[in-house]
């Protein structure tokens, strides 16, 4: 997605990194909603799913996605540093960033777009500084990707 924001910058955008809980799943369940927006997004961009599996419940949650998103498992105890590593591999000019909790906050400042989302779980005021912009709900974040105009609007100078 080639986004051109007047006095803002220019940026093409191949990856949409989640996280999981808080932002994408409430109590480690994810709404037929979100899962219909993540199953037409990833006609777009490569979706990368981080978690920590605190419920244990990704894997059955996102199989009806089948191999459309790509899930990562974190593995460390940093896991703040570890979602700000996997934007830097990936090449964090061309990747968009959603996330919640205060270890969303490197992942959300390194990506060239971050979004943070408040869901019913909250969100942090570290994320949400961390961030470009700000959404009310997982869906709302998601939406803005169909209709990029949004983005453009709320960004540019």
């Amino acid at each position: 997605m080639l986004l051109d924001i007047p006095g803002y910058g220019t940026f093409d955008l191949h990856h949409l990194v989640l996280d999981y809980n808080g932002t994408l799943a409430k109590d480690g369940r994810i709404a037929p909603s979100t899962l219909e927006k993540l199953d037409r997004l990833a006609d777009q961009f490569s979706v990368h799913i981080l978690t920590a599996d605190t419920f244990g419940t990704v894997a059955e949650e996102l199989k009806p996605l089948g191999k459309r998103v790509k899930t990562v498992i974190l593995q460390s105890g940093g896991h703040t540093e570890e979602k700000a590593a996997f934007i830097d591999a990936l090449g964090a000019v061309q990747c968009a960033a959603v996330g919640n909790g205060n270890n969303d906050t490197a992942m959300l400042e390194r990506a060239a777009l971050g979004i943070a989302v408040i869901n019913e779980e909250g969100c942090s005021v570290r994320a949400m500084q961390s961030a470009q912009m700000l959404c009310r709900s997982i869906d709302e974040a998601l939406d803005l990707f169909f209709a990029p105009k949004r983005i453009v609007a709320t960004l540019r100078k």
